[in-house]
């Protein structure tokens, strides 16, 4: 009996000695495999890396609530305004830009806007996007972009490739209703490649001339979140088509506002990805741009409601929607630079300005721009541009504007803006000249009454 229990301590003390020895070796191991492991990604870090797995999830994040934006965002919102007979080719137009975009950037507008080239635009060393590192077969080891150098370069390729899709989707609001939709795609395709990919790589490529970021820029432009890449961009290319095609046969009121509502509503929820996804990490810049684009977001929708309450009588689910996306894309350029001061500022501003040019402006140069694109992009794009140089804190964003100081800034988001607006224009209108010579611009008059939904795509909304 008493050998019984001898042997059974002897046996317990060699499985106890036996646990501590491999747990000892576990834990060297561990250091071992620890002093192996790749550094994280940052700084000059950029090659055979650790992606920043915080960064990593709200960038993916990111992707999404920006894609949804245009598909259904933009689709509800501009398909609720136009009328019946054409919401198919509207809301089939967001859905087909989704397409081609994508396919371009993949080919070649990514590497063109955001790898290193010349001032003027990028390089082609991610043509069909070759040379992208797996980050699963590697094991969560990484190549990023030195643009985004926390998170894998995938994954930036698809948020920037969200920013690509909607801005020339945005241009379908000036031309609504009465575009060929071949046309579309031709004139949506060749802007992606001569108008967008050198702009982005302008003001936010490596060795962009307008890059802030770029010690060696002509002219260092603040442009947090694409008040001059996306929204001057599109809002003067749609004023240019809606030069070109001339006015409408016809025109009615928008045929069901509630659509409008959920895609305005769409898109508010989804800037928070675009301008808070734009610091592309998880961090403070990240959360004060969140803050003021609800902030100018709501402050603009509300001076919308007032104003066309006080000069129409009655305030419109149209109008305080119209606001609410004015506020959106005045507070883009500025969401990383401005504190909530500012925030209030550009939101009023933007209430105004864009009120008047979706209203006073157009029936001024009797343009049809049918969905207020230049109204409402464009113009909030330069209100919020030139305010950045107002109102930028340096404290937040690392530029002092105006009101710390220095005016040179707001010099240079005047240059900055006057550039784009002025190639822009130039570029989109040759791009229609060539479009309209191969392929024409326009439907017919018979299939424009007839509307666009049957005539270009043999379907009816019951």
């Amino acid at each position: 009996m008493e050998s019984g229990k001898f042997a059974r301590r002897r046996l317990a003390t060699f499985l106890v000695a036996l646990a501590g020895v491999a747990l000892l070796w576990l834990a060297l191991g561990d250091l071992a495999f620890a002093d192996d492991a790749p550094p994280a990604c940052g700084g000059k870090i950029l090659e055979k890396c650790t992606p920043n797995s915080g960064d990593t999830a709200w960038m993916l994040t990111s992707v999404a609530l920006v894609l949804m934006m245009t598909i259904p965002g933009l689709g509800l919102f501009y398909g609720g305004m136009v009328r019946k007979k054409n919401v198919g080719d509207t809301v089939m137009t967001s859905f087909a830009v989704t397409c081609l975009v994508t396919i371009l950037f993949a080919i070649l507008t990514y590497s063109m806007a955001f790898r290193a080239g010349s001032p003027f635009v990028g390089g082609l060393d991610r043509m069909f996007l070759k040379d992208i590192l797996s980050d699963i077969g590697a094991g969560g080891i990484g190549n990023p972009n030195p643009l985004a150098p926390t998170i894998p370069e995938s994954v930036y390729i698809c948020f920037q490739m969200t920013f690509a899709i909607i801005t020339p989707a945005l241009i379908a609001g000036a031309f609504a209703e009465r575009m060929k939709f071949s046309a579309m795609l031709w004139f949506i395709g060749l802007w992606a490649i001569f108008v967008y990919a050198p702009i982005a790589h302008w003001v936010w490529g490596p060795d962009g001339i307008f890059a802030a970021g770029n010690d060696d820029a002509w002219v260092k432009v603040l442009d947090f979140a694409g008040g001059t890449v996306v929204h001057i961009n599109a809002g003067v290319a749609g004023l240019m088509c809606a030069i070109m095609l001339g006015k409408r046969v016809e025109t009615g009121p928008a045929h069901n506002m509630v659509l409008t509502f959920i895609g305005a509503s769409l898109l508010w929820v989804g800037w928070f990805g675009f301008n808070a996804g734009s610091a592309v990490t998880a961090g403070m810049q990240a959360g004060m741009a969140m803050l003021v684009t609800q902030i100018a977001t709501a402050v603009a929708a509300f001076t919308w409601m007032l104003v066309e309450w006080a000069l129409k009588g009655k305030p419109t689910v149209v109008g305080i929607c119209s606001g609410a996306v004015a506020g959106l894309v005045a507070i883009t350029p500025a969401s990383g630079f401005v504190g909530p001061v500012g925030a209030f500022a550009i939101g009023i501003a933007a209430g105004v300005v864009c009120y008047w040019g979706c209203t006073g402006l157009k029936r001024m140069f009797a343009y049809d721009d049918a969905l207020d694109c230049f109204g409402v992009h464009a113009l909030g794009g330069i209100v919020g541009a030139l305010l950045t140089g107002v109102f930028a804190v340096k404290q937040y964003g690392g530029t002092a504007g105006v009101l710390e100081g220095n005016p040179g800034q707001f010099v240079n988001q005047c240059i900055g803006v006057a550039t784009v607006f002025i190639y822009d224009a130039v570029v989109s209108l040759i791009i229609l000249f060539v479009v309209k010579m191969f392929v024409g611009l326009r439907v017919s008059e018979d299939a424009e009454r007839d509307g666009l939904d049957l005539a270009l795509h043999g379907e009816v909304v019951h």
